[in-house]
């Protein structure tokens, strides 16, 4: 008897595996470096000559990085798929002529993290417990977090899953963190993903693994669809758009106007940046161009879309982020063709620029506290998983309410997919 368990998120994906024992291993997908735990959830789609006919091959995760990285002739790539699950007006996007939906898209991900986790651990996995959000990205009523979910299960049954059952990711990650423990206690957990942060506030330890879980385990769960998306919209808008021309002005039939904006924000969520290579588009963008009175910017801004570049920009955003969780100050640097960016970056520049984001889950945490008629000082421990959890300012609203010494961090990016696989175990017991 196992349990498996899939942590499907915006950025980065795991799956896990948990013996009869308990031991959990974890999925490993081979990559240039080697070998992964953290399959990243993204999709590369390429049109090839075969022959006198042309077809589309997909590649996904670390191949669709390389693949994407080599090819001369850039296809499509596209991240945070889920982040669009809420959507009722996203139902399809055309891949070289022909129409894909959401599902369909995400399948092809989910397909390729399953074949890969049953060759490693040799057994097919058709059973599994998928993590969600407690609140998904654009979820404004609970029938939206209900079309999202769906939308996700319709994916994992084309994906080859069978039976299906989901679980909140924070619980997940409570799952993970229990496993360690020898005694029980009250419990927050933070899970911060690439497109929501979620939170839970539960009861966990030996005793209540022992006696078996009930609902009033598990106090209150809450969310907030800001995350490490968010702070990379923040850099981009503060460093990178006004190098490509954002605040700057046309002389268009002898008026001064701005350049238009709806660009750059589009440009902040770095995966819409192929949509914005449409012919129509980038006709608007050259004839801006011929107007601007900094016409080299949108020569930039050009640069950046014929050539897909969202990837590596996005790589450039996340190493100053991580260098900021460490240092006070770094340099933001971006260099391909026409564009060239070289900037510096405070520490506390950056805590400036994501205040509303991070008083945004501020305020979900004293939410979930009031919600459960507790004070911090009631909660024993505090556990923080995901990329964000790295951030010193969101470490700060939780050093501030509970105090460093009651602060855990660890497996930031599997330890959702590892309690979700202890779950698993649990519910086939």
């Amino acid at each position: 008897m196992t349990g498996a368990g899939l942590d499907f998120g915006t950025t980065n994906s795991s799956l896990a595996l948990a013996d009869p024992d308990g031991r959990v291993q974890l999925a490993r997908f081979p990559c240039s470096a080697g070998v992964t735990d953290a399959y990243r959830s993204l999709l590369y789609l390429e049109k090839l000559k075969q022959g006198a006919r042309s077809i589309v091959r997909s590649w996904s995760g670390p191949s669709a990085i390389e693949r994407y990285l080599e090819s001369d002739e850039k296809g499509r790539l596209v991240q945070s798929l889920k982040s669009f699950l809420t959507s009722r007006t996203l139902q399809s996007t055309e891949v070289f002529g022909r129409q894909r939906t959401l599902e369909d898209l995400i399948a092809i991900i989910l397909r390729d993290i399953r074949t890969a986790a049953e060759r490693q651990f040799g057994q097919p996995l058709t059973d599994i417990v998928v993590g969600r959000p407690v609140r998904f990205v654009g979820a404004d009523e609970p029938a939206d977090d209900l079309f999202a979910q769906s939308r996700l299960e319709t994916a994992l049954k084309t994906a080859g899953f069978e039976k299906i059952a989901f679980e909140f990711e924070p619980i997940g990650a409570a799952f993970h963190y229990e496993s360690t423990l020898d005694h029980d206690e009250l419990l927050m957990i933070g899970d911060f993903g690439g497109g929501t942060s979620d939170f839970s506030l539960i009861r966990v330890g030996p005793t209540l693994r022992k006696r078996g879980r009930t609902t009033q385990d598990l106090l209150v769960n809450d969310g907030v669809g800001v995350a490490g998306d968010s702070f990379d919209a923040r850099i981009i808008r503060h460093l990178v758009s006004p190098a490509l021309g954002d605040g700057t002005s046309i002389r268009s039939w002898g008026k001064v106007l701005p350049v238009p904006t709806w660009v750059y924000r589009r440009l902040e969520r770095w995966h819409h940046l192929s949509l914005l290579r449409g012919k129509e588009i980038v006709d608007m963008l050259q004839s801006v161009r011929a107007q601007a009175f900094q016409p080299e910017r949108i020569e930039a801004l050009l640069h950046l879309i014929q050539h897909d570049l969202g990837y590596r920009l996005h790589q450039a955003v996340q190493q100053v982020k991580v260098v900021l969780s460490s240092e006070q100050q770094a340099i933001f640097r971006f260099l391909d063709g026409d564009v060239y960016i070289e900037a510096p970056v405070t520490r506390e520049e950056f805590e400036s620029w994501i205040t509303e984001e991070l008083a945004a889950i501020a305020q979900c945490v004293d939410r979930i506290l009031a919600k459960a008629s507790l004070q911090a000082k009631d909660v024993d421990r505090v556990f923080l998983t995901g990329g964000s959890s790295f951030v010193p300012a969101v470490r700060a609203i939780f050093e501030a309410r509970f105090g460093a010494a009651r602060i855990s961090y660890g497996d930031e990016f599997t330890s959702v997919a590892r309690g979700l696989a202890l779950r698993a175990l649990s519910a086939a017991r």
